[in-house]
């Protein structure tokens, strides 16, 4: 009886030969090797690269799903599925071994691709490769993308920020919802029928819908490491929103090991997509420190991490940054994901220790990150 070390040694041999050697070798039942990841899906990503060793008749009759995917999805695959340096190792095998270089040396394949939030996804981990007209063309992409993200978003978080009644104006749009009924009634006392007792009204009053602008400080701080990808996307587009709105004064900063400041570039999401440089280590301390610097007026401040907490650093002195900023009166804003999906993947012991020092940590879609900063405003 094969032991669970043999079959896993079949499992990586199967690897190494192919999806063409599926006849003579069979991955096991429910193959993986650990964290979820199956053998299946290695092999379909894997096959899709080196089964070029073998030619194009062979690659045409592999029989593995290699074949459905494209250069694009292949590249958002396996950064899905391997760590950073096997990924560089890939790409690299991509472009110097096998030509693999549609994404990056063909203007007219790039444009052909339909301009998506995956498409972004890829054009951000390549970024470095690309030069000349290519790199003009994605960044023609990434601004159009990202402005189609911050149409979707922006009227649900501009509802959100901006939607108190100002019972001190009146708004010209007639709605039962905003009727200001005391108004009504007091400018229209003089129309009163004693003999009928009845009020006549002459003219009808509503309430507008306006923000009281005491500007909150928001900063924005954002992972870079490659697992936060739609996160990163999703809070450069927000942070841009947010700067167009007179209540916010808006920063953005994004760190690995190092912190680099956007806020200057708010204005530009192409400049601020193509600043990101992706995966590293990661130094959540060392960032909140930054941003505490930015802080100055506690109790109208939100500092936003985005972030899956893992840290590299100091866990203590992660947890005393934090400590200190909440006890100033700023709000401390842990989001562990920020996207349309909101699936959050995060060191959950870190989480559970900031939320017991005070901070607001989970999950969060881009329109409940503007519900929760506007209860915050208002509250």
């Amino acid at each position: 009886m094969a032991t669970e070390h043999d079959t896993s040694q079949i499992n990586r041999w199967r690897l190494i030969l192919g999806g063409y050697a599926a006849k003579q070798l069979e991955f096991s039942q429910g193959a993986s090797l650990g964290n979820g990841i199956s053998c299946m899906d290695l092999e379909d990503v894997l096959d899709f690269l080196y089964e070029r060793e073998q030619g194009e008749d062979v690659r045409r009759q592999g029989g593995t799903q290699s074949s459905h995917l494209t250069a694009a999805t292949w590249i958002t695959r396996i950064r899905k599925l391997f760590p950073k340096e096997t990924v560089e190792i890939l790409e690299r095998h991509a472009l110097d071994t096998y030509g693999m270089t549609e994404l990056l040396t063909d203007k007219e394949v790039l444009e052909k691709l339909e301009p998506n939030q995956e498409l972004l996804k890829t054009i951000l981990q390549l970024k470095h490769l690309m030069k000349g007209d290519v790199l003009e063309a994605a960044k023609r992409i990434v601004r159009q993308v990202a402005e189609e993200i911050a149409e979707k978003l922006k009227t649900d978080i501009r509802r959100s920020l901006l939607g108190r009644i100002d019972r001190n104006s009146s708004n010209p749009i007639p709605s039962i919802r905003n009727l200001d009924i005391r108004k009504t009634i007091r400018r229209n006392l003089k129309n009163y029928d004693q003999e009928n007792q009845r009020l006549m009204l002459e003219k009808v009053y509503f309430n507008g819908r306006n923000r009281r602008y005491h500007k909150w400080r928001v900063i924005i701080a954002v992972d870079e490491s490659g697992s936060m990808l739609d996160s990163v996307i999703h809070s450069a587009v927000m942070a841009g929103i947010f700067a167009r709105l007179p209540m916010l004064d808006t920063r953005l900063v994004i760190f690995d090991t190092q912190v680099v400041d956007l806020s200057g570039h708010l204005e530009d999401p192409v400049e601020t997509l193509m600043s990101i440089q992706l995966g590293g280590g990661t130094l959540i301390a060392g960032a909140l420190e930054y941003c505490e610097t930015l802080i100055d007026n506690p109790r109208r401040t939100m500092l936003v991490l985005v972030s899956d907490l893992c840290e590299g650093g100091s866990i203590q002195r992660l947890l005393g940054v934090s400590r200190s900023i909440i006890e100033s009166g700023a709000k401390l804003i842990c989001l562990t994901a920020l996207d349309m999906d909101a699936n959050p993947a995060y060191d959950r012991h870190t989480a559970q220790r900031l939320a017991d020092l005070g901070a607001h940590v989970g999950a969060m879609t881009p329109e409940a990150l503007g519900d929760f900063m506007g209860k915050i405003m208002n509250g």
